[in-house]
């Protein structure tokens, strides 16, 4: 069955070079959430000897020709094997968008530090935007301070789509270090209040949300005063609603009193 399933995606991938948009929906989730969540809880119980010889046939993919080679790069958006990152590395470079983002999501998968100055360069300037899009889900892989300013960079200036994966990278980022988890919060916060897109603007919460119990008092407070203000006043009913959730998540007993005073003023249902 999974034989079946595999020669379907890469018989999808072989059409991606014409339709990006196809590309996207094969490779990444579009925001529900991290695109190889699934495949983690999938990996957590194979048979290692079947995961081997999947490698082993994605390495000699990778040294073949160009439909092989998008296969062996599906296999590493799947599996963690090193002795794929000097194969992958130098696909970052090829002129193909298709192989482009493989090759970025499989780097996210098989995080490579003598990757993240090429992967950084290709947020900033490539040209197709699904590419750039792949390229801020996959540098959340990489605690490289030098990854920071980048995604802020793109949370403030690039695409939709990739300001939304910029806003759940820094969140990642972030959680590294109390000095990385002010700075992105404040830019999260940002773009929480101007951004026009709702997806933006959910995923901003959310990294707001994950990034709380590092902040500083005042930014805490801050923060709980915008998510109340969005939670009130928000055009759309997602972000309202991830601003409820995020609110009743939150550990700490004067958040918990403030929303049950919305509730009990009849603010909120």
């Amino acid at each position: 069955m999974k034989d079946a399933y595999e020669n379907s995606s890469f018989d999808s991938l072989a059409n991606l070079a014409i339709d990006p948009e196809v590309l996207a929906k094969e490779l990444a989730a579009e925001i529900d959430g991290d695109p190889l969540d699934a495949i983690e809880l999938e990996e957590s119980g194979a048979d290692q000897l079947k995961v081997s010889k999947e490698c082993e046939a994605g390495l000699r993919w990778l040294k073949a020709g160009p439909e092989e080679r998008l296969q062996g790069l599906r296999v590493f958006c799947e599996h963690r094997d090193p002795r794929a990152l000097p194969l992958l590395v130098p696909l970052l470079q090829e002129p193909s968008p298709v192989v482009r983002m493989s090759a970025v999501y499989a780097l996210g998968r098989n995080p490579c530090p003598r990757a993240v100055d090429i992967l950084l360069q290709m947020l900033r300037s490539d040209s197709n935007a699904y590419v750039r899009r792949a390229t801020a889900w996959s540098l959340a892989n990489y605690s490289n301070s030098s990854v920071l300013k980048p995604l802020v960079q793109s949370l403030e200036q690039d695409v939709a789509a990739v300001r939304l994966w910029a806003s759940s990278s820094l969140a990642e980022i972030g959680s590294n270090s109390k000095e990385k988890a002010e700075i992105a919060a404040n830019e999260l916060l940002k773009s929480l209040l101007i951004d026009v897109e709702p997806g933006v603007r959910s995923n901003c919460i959310w990294s707001l949300g994950r990034l709380y119990d590092n902040l500083s008092p005042d930014l805490k407070h801050e923060i709980l005063e915008s998510i109340i203000t969005v939670l009130l006043n928000d055009n759309e009913p997602s972000v309202r609603y991830e601003a409820r959730i995020t609110l009743e998540q939150l550990d700490n007993p004067q958040v918990q009193e403030r929303f049950k005073c919305l509730v009990d003023e009849g603010l909120l249902i």
